[in-house]
């Protein structure tokens, strides 16, 4: 059994990129330190990365957010430097969520899930994952995640907390 931080998309993309916003910027050092505990703990730490190609404009999520971001090989694509822990997996995901938990996460005997954004990759990574182990606690730290705004943020969390997902630090 193992215990797992999956760490969301802090991407410069989206910290102090493209897609950047004060509030992913402020829970900086709150998920350096939640992955250092984590670490210290024998915990795996997995990173995930959105990840597009140059064609992103055509697909369907760059034609609904026509902006540019975590293009594969970019600066904007790579995990923030003081965040990324050797020991740490990477997935590369093309979309909100990643499909291909079941393959990497194995005899889970607690999730937590920390990033950004609370209301898009943290909320489908986080279900895509209690669907697939109903009955492993899972968690997600709110004060090491932000939202697209602060409102869409509370709203991912209350989401989460419907679904049996149990939110700390709000």
């Amino acid at each position: 059994m193992k215990k797992y931080l999956i760490v969301v998309d802090m991407q410069h993309d989206f910290v102090d990129g493209a897609l950047g916003t004060a509030e992913a910027a402020a829970i900086l050092e709150s998920v350096k330190a939640k992955i250092a505990q984590a670490s210290a703990e024998g915990k795996t730490v997995i990173f995930t990365q959105d990840t597009h190609g140059e064609d992103y404009m055509q697909t369907s999520e760059g034609r609904h957010l026509p902006v540019p971001h975590c293009l594969k090989g970019t600066w904007g694509w790579r995990v923030m430097e003081e965040l990324d822990v050797a020991e740490a997996l990477h997935i590369h995901k093309p979309s909100f969520g990643y499909t291909g938990w079941a393959d990497i996460v194995k005899k889970p005997e607690s999730i937590e899930l920390i990033g950004v954004c609370t209301d898009i990759c943290v909320v489908s990574n986080a279900l895509i994952l209690k669907a697939l182990y109903p009955e492993v606690p899972m968690r997600v730290d709110a004060a090491c995640c932000a939202g697209t705004t602060p409102a869409n943020h509370l709203a991912a969390l209350n989401t989460m907390q419907c679904c049996q997902i149990e939110v700390v630090g709000a």
